[in-house]
């Protein structure tokens, strides 16, 4: 505006080579826009007062992406996040840190299927082997907990009992 206080759309390039393109309110990114660091990571999406809000997309050099929902700068909500290596993270997340039900699955074939806490396993869930064995029941801080250890054809093979294998 007349103040020099960027308000509306624009772009702005900050002295150390960061890059922001998009609409602005009050002085502060808000409503939709795309922000490039030098070291090649790159958000697009929503804004707002300043940080990242609402759907978007973040993207780092190593070609790991999280799309899904932000909330105060940081992952809240529903999101996707997928490794270079192919693993990928479909479920819910609470303050940048998985939380909730969610599945994880692994380039090896391995899979997680349950709650999470702190981006640990945590709470009910069934982790399947790529040769068709399970722990199903309860992991704790990312352990198994409380869980039967079945093998792929059915049969239990043993289980954990608050946390120590039988």
């Amino acid at each position: 505006n007349k103040n020099g206080i960027p308000n509306g759309a624009g772009v702005i390039t900050f002295p150390d080579g960061k890059k922001y393109e998009g609409e602005w309110k009050n002085s502060k990114k808000h409503g939709q826009g795309t922000f490039t660091w030098t070291n090649g990571k790159k958000y697009f999406g929503g804004w707002s007062k300043g940080e990242k809000h609402g759907l978007g997309t973040y993207l780092w050099p190593s070609g790991n992406q999280y799309e899904g929902d932000f909330k105060n700068d940081k992952r809240t909500g529903n999101g996707t996040y997928s490794w270079s290596n192919g693993d990928k993270y479909v479920g819910k997340w609470k303050n940048g840190k998985k939380y909730g039900q969610g599945i994880i699955t692994f380039a090896d074939g391995k899979k997680y299927e349950g709650e999470w806490k702190n981006s640990k396993k945590h709470g009910l869930g069934t982790f399947t082997f790529p040769d068709g064995g399970k722990l199903i029941g309860e992991f704790k801080e990312d352990k198994p907990w409380n869980i039967k250890d079945i093998d792929k054809n059915g049969e239990i093979k043993g289980e954990f009992i608050n946390g120590i294998r039988q």
